[in-house]
């Protein structure tokens, strides 16, 4: 087997299993609330995120075209017809990949909800600078920094305002049938959560595997420079995520759904309802890769904070929060040694 065609393998396996620990480090996103309230119980709420995953991956591909062509620039090997130059660039996708991977291994270990999204990106980063190859700093900043800080605000302040309006409507309510309504709702606000999860994770795991082809010159762009996704790794890629949903989580949903406040259905609603329509409007819209982490935990944060302040637990709030921060920089850490590493197995 020549060396282009093992690196195509090593890459395509080893983003699969970056979107299986994908889909087990952010299964708790999605059904967290859901089974905190008892309104599923996790093996059902499990196998639910895991189908709406799947549907929610084959609904488009603007996620999917910023990763690949927004965050580093490897023109320079997909247009190349030298076999090194090729080798080079399957060499820093797979390094961009195990950086991402092992940062998701160390955050899932501890339990804290950081964002695969951004482990990803940094990783792409920190190789991209590693490589010494350009780095799309502005393409970072306007797809991923300004959605970093924006979706949280969003998240925390829509559901927090949404809930008063609710608390505020339904004060005169049986309490008890109120809850009941609620927690039947959820089932339906969990689901769109989990499909917000599939367009907006497996669309990046689309990306990074069809820049991989284009690097070994087994893809080709169209001829508006637009990169279209096959159907093949569309369908891969929505296994994978959603099979590593089926079989992952508990960690993250116990902090999710127990950690930060103590969630009604109510809360839990409206939470997750906040949370998939702003993965909906990036996704389409913005076509921004935003972490279902961060809004789907500042939405929780939000509905909380309707209680009282003191009912959040800030303690718990503020490692998610530096969960987040470090991700992008400790991932590009992360991502930059796998290169030297991934660079000396696979010397081009």
């Amino acid at each position: 087997m020549d060396t282009t065609l093992a690196l195509v393998i090593a890459v395509v396996a080893i983003a699969l299993i970056f979107d299986f620990t994908n889909g087990f480090h952010d299964a708790a996103n999605a059904i967290a609330t859901c089974v905190s309230t008892r309104s599923m119980r996790p093996k059902s709420a499990l196998l639910m995120a895991a189908i709406m995953n799947i549907i929610g991956a084959m609904l488009g591909t603007g996620v999917a075209q910023t990763i690949g062509n927004g965050i580093i620039d490897i023109s320079h090997f997909t247009d190349s017809t030298l076999e090194a130059d090729r080798q080079h660039g399957l060499v820093i996708i797979l390094a961009a990949l195990v950086g991402a991977i092992i940062w998701n291994i160390i955050t899932w270990y501890f339990g804290l909800p950081s964002s695969s999204s951004h482990a990803l990106i940094g990783g792409m980063a920190g190789v991209g600078l590693a490589a010494a190859i350009t780095v799309q700093w502005m393409g970072i900043v306007s797809h991923v920094l300004i959605p970093m800080v924006i979706s949280p605000l969003l998240g925390f302040f829509t559901a927090y305002f949404v809930m008063r309006f609710l608390l505020s409507a339904l004060q005169n309510a049986s309490y008890h049938r109120t809850m009941n309504n609620f927690r039947f709702m959820q089932r339906f606000s969990a689901a769109a959560m989990a499909l917000g999860h599939g367009l907006q994770d497996a669309q990046k795991t689309m990306g990074i595997i069809t820049m991989a082809l284009l690097a070994a010159g087994y893809h080709a762009t169209d001829a508006d420079g637009s990169m279209q996704i096959p159907l093949w790794v569309k369908l891969a890629a929505a296994g994978a995520i959603s099979l590593g949903t089926y079989f992952g989580g508990g960690r993250i949903m116990h902090t999710l759904g127990s950690k930060v406040i103590d969630v009604t259905p109510a809360h839990g609603f409206v939470a997750e309802t906040t949370s998939a329509t702003i993965l909906y409007l990036t996704a389409f819209v913005w076509q921004a890769p935003i972490s279902t982490t961060q809004s789907v935990s500042s939405a929780i944060m939000g509905v909380g904070a309707t209680k009282r302040l003191s009912a959040v637990r800030w303690g718990v709030a503020g490692n998610i929060a530096i969960a987040w921060v470090l991700t992008l920089p400790g991932a590009g850490l992360i991502g930059a040694l796998s290169y030297f590493l991934v660079h000396a197995i696979f010397p081009y």
